[in-house]
């Protein structure tokens, strides 16, 4: 099932909206945190005046969690949809699905375990347009988590990437984000991308669009935390494809084809050199070992170069296939 973007442009060309947010929260075997979290959302947008639609992404819970979610289809005032996934495909998927279904001008995600608090949304809101953002961050400035499993490793992770793509938030990790729709919805989540969403959209709009607001953070109500100290490599590993994306995706043939010439150069060097120790000097090369080291340079060259050709070939098809598959939505009958 796919999602088509609800607004229609007007004669001047920006856009309509059916709503003006849409809270977007997967969700993952959170039956306990489920109920409490809903009802808290529903307390905090009393104070919202304007429209606003909850979107639940179902992954692959296989505990009541979908069950209890959809008590809350017949709630008065409340407008839900539901999206269950054929099986768990991660959290990035879960946020793609519903930036995917959004109906909202606006964008803001949560996580459904309780941590985030609901209640800070509205003045994200007023703060995003008073500072004309594409993009506000939350910051746990005063984070409730374990110190050396969660703490610590966050640290890092946020510094690395800070450094490494420049954009200058602290708290990369943070589930409470607010997004412009007509922003995020040019991004592409996938992977395990979701810890950087600030760099993906810095590669659409300025870093000065991109801004933070500290935020409410409570500690772990119900279950264990999805993640451990395991996830500090998975960020290293998709750091690296996110700055090879930031600097080369428009030209991949760029990365690869400069090492592939940098490594030709060196394999000519070396078979220019055997070439007049064989045919100048009369000695033997056959036996030497810099005789395979040069070859297998220059076959390495060749690989890079083509391989470049074929990212560039690749970055020009389309990319529009989705990153999880829906089995059922479910929303309020008419």
């Amino acid at each position: 099932m796919s999602f088509e973007r609800l607004s229609s442009p007007t004669q001047d060309g920006t856009a309509v909206y059916e709503v003006e947010l849409s809270l977007v929260i997967p969700v993952m075997n959170e039956e306990e945190s489920l109920r409490p979290m809903i009802d808290r959302v529903i307390e905090a947008m009393k104070g919202f005046d304007k429209s606003w639609e909850l979107i639940l992404i179902d992954d692959g819970s296989t505990d009541r969690t979908l069950a209890y979610a959809r008590e809350y289809l017949g709630r008065e005032g409340l407008d839900l949809r539901i999206i269950e996934f054929q099986r768990n495909f991660g959290k990035a998927a879960g946020l793609q699905a519903g930036f995917d279904a959004a109906r909202g001008r606006l964008i803001a995600t949560l996580d459904g375990d309780l941590q985030n608090d609901p209640y800070d949304i509205p003045s994200m809101v007023a703060e995003l347009d008073a500072r004309d953002l594409d993009l506000l961050c939350g910051w746990r400035k005063a984070r409730q988590d374990a110190l050396v499993l969660r703490k610590i490793p966050s640290w890092c992770a946020n510094y690395l990437i800070g450094s490494a793509t420049g954009v200058k938030i602290h708290d990369n990790g943070c589930g409470l984000k607010l997004y412009r729709s007509a922003v995020i919805k040019q991004v592409r989540i996938l992977g395990g991308m979701h810890r950087f969403i600030p760099a993906w959209v810095a590669s659409v709009v300025p870093s000065s669009r991109i801004g933070e607001v500290v935020v409410t953070h409570h500690a772990r109500q119900f279950g264990e935390s999805k993640y451990g100290i395991s996830r500090t490599i998975r960020v290293f590993l998709d750091l690296l494809s996110v700055l090879f994306f930031m600097r080369f995706r428009q030209r991949p043939g760029h990365f690869f084809g400069t090492i592939g010439l940098f490594i030709g150069a060196v394999s000519s060097l070396i078979l220019l050199y055997l070439a007049w120790v064989k045919f100048g000097l009369g000695e033997d090369i056959g036996t030497r070992p810099l005789l395979l080291v040069g070859v297998m340079l220059f076959l390495t060259s060749i690989q890079m170069i083509t391989t470049g050709i074929l990212a560039e070939m690749l970055t020009r098809s389309d990319d529009t296939a989705k990153n999880y598959i829906v089995r059922k939505t479910y929303q309020k009958e008419a």
